[in-house]
This record gives structure tokens, sequence and C-alpha cells, in this order.
């Protein structure tokens, strides 16, 4: 068995061009649904625990003056951040279903395709 030969089929195999399969297309449309919703809940659930973070730390006199006006402030602060967080999933399932419905029928359409050819 000539190794050099397995080797460099091996490596050809990497760069010849693709076929997209039906396969790889549905996995493609299905992230494209998901997406958006996935990195709008990551994105908004960073800033909102770092805006409670931010709250707290005023509240315990970390950030700023360490007087009442400034706790007063970081209750609010904080209590918009806790807000945020609790409305996050919601928001995520709210775009999830929206980007779901967007490409439903073409996910449908191709994954009935991809049934019925086996």
């Amino acid at each position: 068995m000539n190794t050099d030969k397995i080797y460099a089929e091996s490596i050809a195999k990497e760069y010849a061009p693709k076929e997209t399969s039906k396969v790889v297309a549905l996995k493609k449309l299905d992230k494209k649904a998901k997406m958006p919703a996935l990195v709008f809940a990551y994105t908004f659930g960073i800033i909102s625990s770092l805006v409670l973070g931010t709250g707290m730390c005023m509240c315990m006199g970390e950030i700023g003056a360490d007087t009442t006006t400034t706790m007063i402030i970081g209750v609010i602060i904080g209590i918009i951040g806790i807000v945020g967080a609790g409305i996050n999933y919601h928001v995520y399932r709210f775009l999830l279903e929206k980007g779901k419905k967007k490409y439903a029928f073409e996910i449908m359409e191709l994954a009935k395709e991809i049934s019925e050819k086996d």
C-alpha cells in the first residue's frame, strides 16, 4: 500500500470543489433561522448582567462616592439590569419563533425532498 498516494489523495480532497447536498443546505437554513435570536440573547444577557453588576457596585460604594444618592442610583440601575435579564428569555423565544416562521416554508420543502428521496 502506497502511503504517499493515500496522503496525496486526502490532501486533494480538501481542495476539490465540494457539492452542496440538500442536508447541508437544510442545516444552513436551520442555523440561519436560529442565529439572530441566539446572538441577541447572548449580547443582551451580557449587557444586562453588566448593568446589574454596575448597580450593585454603586450600592456597595465601590463605584462613586459612598453617599445615599449613589446608593439610590445604584438600586435603580440594578433594577434595570434585573428587568433586562428577566425579559431576555422571552425576547429570545419571540425572535426564535419569528425566525422559524420566516424560513419554515423553505425548510419544510427541503426536508420533504430529502425524506422522499430515500
